[in-house]
């Protein structure tokens, strides 16, 4: 049996009119109990559309507040994969990155960065950091 738990709106049910408000941004809340062990700070979701949430708008919601469901049109072990990108992330610092010996061509970087969808590497000599290539570095190869 269907109940109703609260009254919802749409969009086409409010009307705001422009005005002086003296509730302050920093005072108001949006955040939303989406399930028992999910609680998001801004209550939008991304559609799981193909041509809409891969990992890339998935962290971008998160950043933000929100959250993105990624679509089921692509392999298990892409999904997978998905998933892992945006676990993996954490506000720009990669856990395990990929990097590069210092005897390594730009070519291979290349080949490298376009396999991995990334735009940076760092060079690592036994097992010190001793350079970064970006794709600043490689923009007229």
């Amino acid at each position: 049996m269907l109940r109703i738990q609260a009254e919802a709106l749409t969009f086409d049910d409010v009307s705001l009119v422009p005005a002086h408000s003296a509730v302050l941004p920093k005072d108001v809340s949006l955040a939303t109990q989406l399930t028992r062990g999910i609680r998001l700070n801004l209550p939008i979701i991304s559609a799981a559309m193909d041509t809409v949430t891969e990992a890339r708008l998935a962290i971008a919601m998160a950043q933000l507040g929100g959250i993105g469901i990624l679509h089921k049109n692509m392999s298990v072990q892409q999904q997978a994969a998905h998933v892992l990108q945006v676990k993996n992330f954490e506000a720009g610092v990669i856990r395990e990155p990929f990097t590069v010996g210092p005897e390594t061509t730009i070519g291979e970087v290349i080949k490298l960065t376009r396999a991995r969808n990334i735009s940076g590497v760092p060079v690592v000599d036994g097992g010190r950091l001793v350079g970064l290539v970006t794709s600043r570095d490689m923009r007229f190869e």
